[in-house]
């Protein structure tokens, strides 16, 4: 029988791992190419041979999404496989129809096909939308099993911008090791707060791989999920973070129903800032896609260092770059901060953006007066830098997870915004953890 052609649509992150656990060794299929979207400068590259397998000496080229197809066309693909997240319901059958029309089927591939089994205990922490809350809730559930006496490590779902021979697994214990391994901001918001903690971090590009090590390490995985994906590791307590100020879109969003539909426990964040009929809305509709799932309300109150400096100033909000693109938030802990202690005027730093971050602008046009923290390269970097450099205002507020001035100089003032999950009621995450983790050690 002749192989199944396929191509895998991606962003650098879940198309890989489908790729890493059902296609790399299996002889019934090849995969022809990888595209790419979301994420700049991947698309132009190969996955490396290194991480390929045999059965692609050569490594399989990565294409842009645009061209897709006309790579159905000419490369007479019989399959192609959407693998990214954070994806309205219209635009996946938006792709769907375009392979479709073009020849090939379309397919999406579930847990069955892609979730590994650890031999530890697996906490897996996702969401129904980027920018629910997922970080401080992980964090709160690394503190809680600390306490317990657990030794735990924690599994970052990929990021992998670099050089991909580079990063086939990554472990981090320390801040030398953001440097060794020339994370990016993006990296760098998910990565900080852990080392913070004294959590040990694994990442990477082969989650095979990555467990393999991380179970030598630890005696319990926490996985700490991106976007609005599904784990790659199979959850013994599978935990989803939704979101009311977005109340409806964890009916409309792809892959972010799944994650409800699967939750073990449902986390319903900022209900303290959140407008009541959201938040009824979106308890209404919890009930209905996960009617077993134990649900904990909660908020992410801020802390600010100096909070009386925002008072009547012009301030620059930076806040997290994928809650503001992909994740279409119209704003963030920054903006919450800047109201609730007095600025005068949130400034518009559109006028001053340059490069990449001006382009960010131009393709989501919805961002407004907030800037994203892009910082997916060095260039990008230094030019998030000039862009906050060059802003008229009298102060800096960062509401992205991360310390800026570690990685750019700012030559202003500023200040962090920082928040963290707070469970509102019974039943809390400590209970429930204590009532549903079995002890596999």
């Amino acid at each position: 029988m002749s192989k199944i052609k396929v191509i895998i649509m991606g962003a650098a992150g879940r198309d890989f791992h489908n790729f890493n656990a059902y296609f790399r060794n299996n002889k019934n299929y090849e995969v022809v190419a990888f595209t790419a979207t979301q994420i700049p400068d991947i698309a132009g590259r190969k996955y490396p041979a290194e991480l390929s397998g045999s059965l692609y000496p050569e490594g399989i080229p990565i294409y842009p999404e645009e061209e897709l197809p006309d790579l159905i066309r000419a490369k007479q693909i019989d399959q192609v496989i959407l693998a990214y997240s954070d994806l309205p319901h219209q635009y996946v059958m938006d792709k769907a129809s375009i392979i479709l029309a073009n020849g090939a089927d379309f397919r999406l591939m579930g847990p069955k096909s892609t979730m590994l089994k650890s031999k530890l205990p697996v906490v897996s922490i996702c969401a129904v939308r980027t920018g629910c809350g997922k970080s401080q809730t992980t964090r709160k559930v690394t503190d809680i099993l600390k306490k317990k006496g657990y030794k735990i490590a924690v599994i970052r779902h990929p990021m992998p911008y670099g050089d991909l021979r580079e990063q086939i697994w990554q472990r981090y214990e320390t801040y030398a090791d953001l440097d060794r391994y020339k994370c990016t901001i993006e990296e760098r918001e998910e990565y900080e707060p852990h080392l913070d903690r004294g959590n040990i971090l694994y990442a990477g590009v082969d989650y095979q791989e990555i467990l393999r090590r991380a179970e030598e390490d630890v005696d319990m995985i926490v996985w700490d999920g991106g976007n609005n994906d599904i784990p790659f590791y199979k959850p013994d307590l599978h935990i989803v973070v939704t979101d009311p100020h977005r109340a409806g879109h964890e009916m409309t969003y792809y892959p972010g129903e799944t994650n409800l539909r699967m939750a073990d426990v449902v986390v319903m964040n900022k209900i303290d800032t959140a407008d009541l009929d959201n938040v009824n809305l979106l308890r209404k509709n919890i009930h209905q896609l996960a009617p077993d799932a134990i649900l904990i309300e909660a908020a992410s109150p801020l802390t600010v260092d100096n909070s009386e400096l925002i008072r009547g100033k012009k301030v620059l909000v930076v806040e997290d770059g994928p809650t503001l693109t992909h994740g279409e938030m119209k704003y963030g802990a920054g903006v919450v901060a800047a109201q609730k202690f007095g600025a005068k005027e949130i400034i518009d730093p559109r006028p001053y953006a340059v490069g990449t971050i001006s382009q960010t602008y131009q393709k989501y046009p919805e961002i407004g007066k907030l800037l994203p923290a892009m910082g997916y390269g060095k260039k990008q970097i230094q030019e998030l830098q000039e862009t906050i450099n060059t802003a008229d205002c009298d102060l800096v507020i960062i509401g992205t997870p991360i310390d800026l001035t570690r990685i750019i100089k700012i030559n202003k003032k500023s200040i962090r915004v920082k928040y963290e999950l707070q469970e509102i009621g019974r039943p809390d995450l400590e209970e429930v953890l204590s009532q549903k983790i079995k002890d596999r050690r």
